[in-house]
């Protein structure tokens, strides 16, 4: 299994907004399509503004079959159309387990 890790630095004084039209919108739809929410946080200490998520795939070819269908998913524009705004900066990272990790 692999992890993709997500983070996301929201607009100063917008996460209740974001976090809110993620709940409704976008998570919904990721569900179906990703399958796999390892889990899903935002900061209040350290760098600010900051919504960290972590997605679970069987394989990297998993990972490119499933974005690929929810980037054609006919509720995802919905979600994107309130999300983009409020984003200014996206990082991901492909995340590997080492051996001897519990999330293997």
């Amino acid at each position: 299994m692999i992890y993709e890790e997500r983070i996301y630095t929201i607009q100063p004084g917008k996460m209740a907004e974001y976090l809110d039209n993620y709940e409704r919108l976008g998570l919904p739809v990721q569900k179906e399509v990703l399958g796999t929410l390892v889990g899903f946080w935002h900061t209040d200490v350290g760098g600010l503004n900051k919504v960290v998520h972590i997605w679970g795939y069987e394989s990297l070819d998993d990972r490119l079959e499933r974005r690929a269908i929810l980037s054609v998913h006919p509720d995802w524009p919905a979600y994107l159309d309130v999300a983009l705004p409020l984003i200014v900066e996206q990082e991901n990272r492909v995340l590997i387990p080492a051996s001897f990790s519990p999330a293997s």
